[in-house]
């Protein structure tokens, strides 16, 4: 197989959010692959405007990059114990895209977030939230990076043994399920 392809998505709109340093380390941590990170700054999903003027070009752009990426890691922060209303947005809007492009993509989830349990909440609604979509979701270990905003130094780098491990060894079995 060629060079891998990876696409990040951060729940975060944020330029420098850790969920998407979470994310930018995970993929270095994947090793050799093509990065692309996903722009999720989407106009909110109206049904009237859909069958108006169809799907958005940049909704179209999320999904051809979903479809074409061998594997996609997805990390949120938690919002009132969810995940953010950006990623539920995309996730809606990419709902109506066919073919749908999540269908046995090989995803990992991974949160990042200020309070003790790191969005380990925002992960469980994640999870429920893609499994109407059938991907090929990795569980475990889980990734959920607490206090987040103390975890990471001034280039983004991840500095806690604990989660790099942990990170690591879910990016492992990602590259494992997508193969060489």
């Amino acid at each position: 197989m060629s060079k891998h392809r990876l696409l990040g998505m951060s729940g975060s709109l944020r330029k420098d959010a850790t969920n998407r340093f979470l994310i930018r380390n995970a993929a270095r941590l994947y090793g050799d692959a093509e990065y692309t990170e996903a722009d999720l700054n989407l106009p909110l999903y109206n049904g009237d405007d859909e069958a108006a003027h169809g799907a958005p070009e940049s909704v179209i752009r999320l999904a051809g990059q979903i479809a074409v990426a061998d594997a996609v890691i997805i990390s949120t922060p938690e919002y009132n114990k969810m995940i953010t209303g950006v990623l539920k947005n995309a996730l809606d809007w990419v709902s109506r895209v066919k073919p749908q492009p999540w269908a046995g993509k090989p995803v990992a989830v991974m949160s990042a977030a200020a309070g003790r349990a790191g969005g380990a909440l925002a992960q469980s609604s994640l999870v429920a939230s893609m499994v109407a979509f059938q991907p090929n979701l990795i569980i475990g270990p889980e990734v959920a990076v607490a206090g987040s905003s103390q975890e990471f130094d001034q280039d983004g780098q991840l500095t806690n043994e604990r989660y790099e491990a942990a990170l690591k060894t879910l990016m492992e079995k990602l590259r494992a399920e997508v193969g060489d």
